[in-house]
C-alpha cells in the first residue's frame, strides 16, 4: 500500500512539472500595455514633467516582480522615458516600434509569445489591445494616465484585463 501511495505522490510530481514546462513553452504570455506618463506642455516631443517622472518610477514598482522578456516604446522622449525606469531595472533595452502600424505590431507581439511590456499613446493604447484580443477598442481621453491593459494569451487567445495605477501626483 505505501508503494502505491509513493508512486500517486512521484506521478503527481511529474504531472506538475509538466504544466509548469508547458507554460514555459510559450502557451502562457502575457502583454502589458500602458500610455506614456505625464508630459511637459510646450514642446513639439516634449519630455516627462515631474509628475510624470514620478509615474515612471511608480510604474517600475508595479513591474518589480513581473518576468518581462521585452520593453517597447514608441520613439518618442515621452514614451521612451517611461519606460526607462523599468528597462533599467530589467536589464533590458527598449525595442522601438511605429506607432502607425499596430497591426503589424499586433501581429508582431502575439509571434514572439513573450512577456512584454508596451509604452504607446492615448490614441494608440487601447486600439492595440483591441487589435491583440480581436476586437474594436477605440482611443480614450488625452487626461487619462492611469490605466495598464493585461493582456494574459492562453495558446494563441488573448483575454484583456483593465487595471487602474493607484497613483496620484500631488505635486
Amino acid at each position: 500500500m505505501k508503494i502505491k501511495h509513493f508512486l500517486i505522490v512521484v506521478f503527481t510530481i511529474f504531472g506538475l512539472q509538466s504544466a509548469i514546462y508547458g507554460q514555459q513553452d510559450k502557451e502562457l504570455f502575457t502583454i502589458y500595455l500602458v500610455r506614456h506618463s505625464e508630459k511637459q506642455i510646450s514642446p513639439k516631443n516634449p519630455p516627462l514633467s515631474k509628475c510624470g517622472k514620478l509615474r515612471a518610477a511608480s510604474l517600475n514598482k508595479f513591474f518589480e516582480n513581473v518576468n518581462l522578456k521585452a520593453i517597447y516604446s514608441t520613439d518618442y522622449i515621452r514614451t521612451k522615458s517611461t519606460a526607462q525606469p523599468t528597462a533599467t531595472n530589467k536589464k533590458k533595452k527598449i525595442k522601438l516600434y511605429n506607432p502607425r502600424k499596430l497591426s503589424d505590431f499586433a501581429k508582431l507581439l502575439i509571434e514572439h509569445k513573450e512577456d512584454a511590456l508596451v509604452v504607446g499613446h492615448s490614441n494608440t493604447t487601447g486600439v492595440l489591445a483591441g487589435l491583440l484580443i480581436n476586437q474594436k477598442i477605440e482611443a480614450f481621453d488625452e487626461s487619462i494616465y492611469n490605466r495598464i491593459y493585461q493582456i494574459v494569451f492562453y495558446k494563441n487567445t488573448g483575454r484583456l484585463h483593465l487595471l487602474q495605477s493607484s497613483f496620484v501626483c500631488d505635486k
